[in-house]
């Protein structure tokens, strides 16, 4: 009898011809989409950036203003991404081990770059640190330059991507709790020796993930950095913006060229993102927290 009913219960769950054929539907809408989406669009990149030849598409590559775009690029990111990952663990160990007055207000504020445009927060820098702006003459007569310079491209950078790191440790310390932390301390361990011995060990994964988003998206930024860098060919073009500049004088070749390398760059991002998930044993789904496998 239980033999009938388990053979009875499976049949039960065996999908049907209608129920496969929609399965089959889906997928192929979904490769579909997703081929013509993002892959065609990225092997385009590629074979423009290779439609004459790799000799030109090396000497696109290696022009001095792509090679200062390039410089620029990584600089900005070398600065922006370590102030993010401090910013992070402090905001999150905040949030996570202590109660205080503003706490959700604090949550609330990380969030607002999620939420702004980057030209709105272009314009917000531009409205305190320009020369008309709150600071602006002040700075002038101190000879301290923010916007249309260097400082100004960091400060938006930072901005647009310090939700990042944070974001990621927030919940997964939460879910993890602070046990050891307390177990640590009445065993006698002080602040530090507690953070870099039981803290950071515990964080290490979810801290690289959040680095990675977040320096994937400081090199990739666009809207913040045009409004406050004045687009000084040589001294304030980011990689992406002197990929705008090389389209719109129609050097369509250097262009497809310099955006190949911010190609790559994504695709070596996506490639860490997935080690660190294979490594670490976490999987992740769109808009989904961390689940241990």
């Amino acid at each position: 009898m239980s033999g009938r009913g388990s053979t009875g219960y499976s049949a039960m769950l065996r999908p049907s011809g209608m129920q496969r054929l929609g399965r089959c539907a889906l997928i192929v809408l979904a490769l579909v989409f997703l081929g013509g989406f993002l892959i065609l669009p990225v092997v385009a990149v590629f074979a423009q950036a290779f439609a004459q030849g790799w000799k030109m598409y090396c000497t696109s590559i290696t022009q001095e203003d792509v090679l200062s775009a390039l410089r620029l690029t990584g600089l900005v990111a070398c600065i922006a991404v370590p102030l993010n990952v401090v910013f992070g663990i402090a905001a999150s160990w905040a949030i996570t081990r202590f109660d205080f007055h503003g706490k959700n207000l604090l949550i609330t504020l990380i969030d607002i770059p999620l939420s702004v445009s980057p030209v709105v927060a272009g314009m917000m820098y531009v409205e305190v640190f320009g020369l008309h702006g709150w600071l602006g003459p002040w700075l002038s007569e101190h000879n301290l330059h923010v916007i249309f310079a260097v400082p100004g491209i960091v400060l938006a950078t930072v901005f647009v991507t310090f939700p990042f790191v944070a974001r990621e440790l927030i919940p997964f310390m939460q879910a993890q709790g602070s046990d050891e932390e307390i177990a640590a301390v009445v065993l006698g361990a002080n602040g530090w020796n507690v953070f870099w011995r039981v803290t950071l060990p515990n964080i290490k994964w979810a801290l690289l993930y959040g680095t990675i988003l977040a320096a994937s998206r400081s090199i990739g930024e666009f809207g913040a950095v045009s409004v406050v860098s004045g687009h000084i060919r040589g001294q304030t073009t980011t990689l992406p913006l002197e990929v705008e500049m090389l389209y719109n004088e129609y050097s369509f070749t250097a262009a497809f060229a310099a955006a190949s390398l911010l190609t790559l760059a994504a695709v070596v991002t996506l490639a860490i993102k997935k080690l660190i998930e294979v490594t670490s044993g976490v999987h992740r789904g769109p808009g989904e927290e961390e689940v241990e496998s």
